[in-house]
């Protein structure tokens, strides 16, 4: 069996305490994982700006070429692994097993991460406006005659990664390239990308020292915030509202992402079916710009009875299938309890759950070990209802009943809205509201994204400040 080790600056290190990652299905254990701790972690924060001083020796164009190899090798390579080495049919098995991800979805994950290394040169022009990269190393610079400088703000990056969705990684692999290290804490489901890529990162030359992975507890996330000068981290609302106002902290929490059926498309509501299913079922719904709300004036039952009738078909399927659209829930008793939750905002008047009478039995699916749960599709006759405001990690939408004059205020934070409509002014205040992230207008699924552009924040200027500078000969 496979052990993975803390990397501490590139160096393996195996500890006393060490954790087991089991098979969701079976329990058969399929790796061990050394612990770290929180003293590990201070100890070797003292040596982080090691890690930005070895990448900074490397130039930004050498760099994006290097993650660019890496990219290839995470893909299709063998690539060492601890006290061994995986292949990327071993790599796909095991993320599976783990996160109770169908198969087929992981390989998804792992081409869209591989795409972003692929395309970092493109991702870091846009990301950085077109900035010169050697501006970022040196620290200033000169745009169109004026002088300019972006600081730093931290050696490295912290990072207190999830275990629900393998997608996530898109979103750190840029930081090397800007010549910033990692401190990664890998999700306990889901060790495997950042033991991967970081393999796959020292195949193609990336410095050992600019990356860290310390798998652990809670204590070692929190040991990472606090280490670290800027981190991001992943979880719930209440992750979300316990770091805002933190600069030193970026917080990912779910995105609430919605469709938008303007007054002059929803009598075409059929048109955009497809695009609603994909958006609600892409990663088994597990991502924060799965759809979680479908948003129009009229025609809502129509919609919500549609899209359960397209659903009423998905089951649970073993996990190396093919056609396999459920993820297993590989923590006991998390299905019952989502269940349970929307159960009782079911009791609120105006609230119906459309998918109940087009499915045989009740929402949670128990197969062995693990426990799914089928789509569930809820009407909602005012925005009002509090289940209009939930988002769940499979897939589960509401169908929202609201005047378009309302629905821009009424929706709420939305890190993905895709708004169906060719009206102007409705397009206009779309474009102004402060409160949607990432704005498609037309005929875009919530879950495609331009990676080019950033959807939740962009995260040169997370890192870098921009700041006065000048400069002049000294007086003889």
């Amino acid at each position: 069996m496979m052990h993975l080790p803390v990397l501490r600056w590139g160096k393996p290190y195996q500890s006393l305490d060490v954790d087991e990652v089991v098979h969701f299905a079976t329990g058969e254990p399929i790796a061990r994982v050394s612990r770290a701790n929180g003293g590990i972690i201070q100890r070797d924060m003292r040596k982080a700006q090691r890690a930005r001083d070895v990448l900074t020796e490397v130039p930004i164009d050498e760099l994006i070429e290097r993650v660019g190899r890496a990219g290839e090798v995470y893909l299709n390579g063998t690539v060492p692994m601890g006290d061994g080495t995986q292949t990327p049919d071993e790599f796909v098995r095991a993320q599976s097993a783990s996160t109770g991800l169908p198969e087929h979805m992981c390989r998804a994950n792992m081409k869209k991460n591989a795409f972003v290394l692929a395309e970092m040169r493109n991702v870091l022009t846009s990301l950085t406006r077109g900035l010169e990269f050697d501006v970022l190393t040196r620290g200033f610079g000169e745009e169109r005659g004026v002088p300019i400088s972006f600081q730093a703000q931290s050696p490295v990056l912290g990072l207190v990664l999830p275990s629900n969705s393998p997608g996530v990684h898109t979103l750190w692999l840029p930081i090397i390239p800007l010549q910033v290290g990692l401190v990664l804490k890998p999700g306990p489901q889901e060790p495997w990308t950042p033991y991967r890529m970081a393999g796959a990162f020292f195949e193609a030359g990336i410095p050992r020292e600019a990356i860290s992975v310390y798998p652990g507890e809670g204590d070692v996330g929190a040991a990472v915030l606090d280490s670290c000068g800027r981190s991001l981290i992943f979880g719930g609302t209440a992750t979300v509202d316990r770091y805002r106002g933190d600069p030193r902290v970026q917080a990912h929490g779910p995105g609430f992402s919605k469709i938008l059926l303007g007054d002059d498309q929803v009598d075409h509501w059929e048109k955009y079916l497809d695009i609603m299913l994909e958006s609600v079922v892409g990663n088994s719904g597990r991502s924060c710009i799965n759809c979680s709300g479908i948003w129009a004036s009229r025609h809502t039952r129509e919609i919500a009875d549609a899209i359960s009738r397209r659903l009423a078909g998905l089951r649970p399927l073993p996990p190396d299938d093919p056609e396999a659209g459920l993820a297993a829930f590989t923590v006991p008793g998390v299905a019952d309890a989502v269940s349970q939750a929307i159960d009782a905002d079911l009791q609120e008047p105006g609230v119906t759950d459309v998918t109940a009478r087009h499915r045989d039995g009740g929402r949670v699916v128990k197969q062995g070990r693990a426990d799914y749960l089928l789509p569930t599709v809820v009407h909602c006759e005012s925005p009002e209802a509090a289940i209009a405001k939930k988002e769940y990690m499979f897939p589960f939408v509401t169908v929202v009943e609201c005047p378009e004059s309302r629905m821009i205020d009424a929706a709420g934070p939305t890190l993905v809205c895709s708004a169906i409509t060719c009206q102007e002014d409705f397009r206009k205040r779309l474009i102004g509201a402060v409160n949607i992230d990432r704005l498609n207008l037309g005929s875009v699924p919530t879950t495609k994204l331009n990676w080019l552009q950033p959807h939740e924040g962009n995260i040169v200027e997370f890192l870098f400040r921009a700041r006065a500078f000048q400069s002049a000969p000294l007086l003889a």
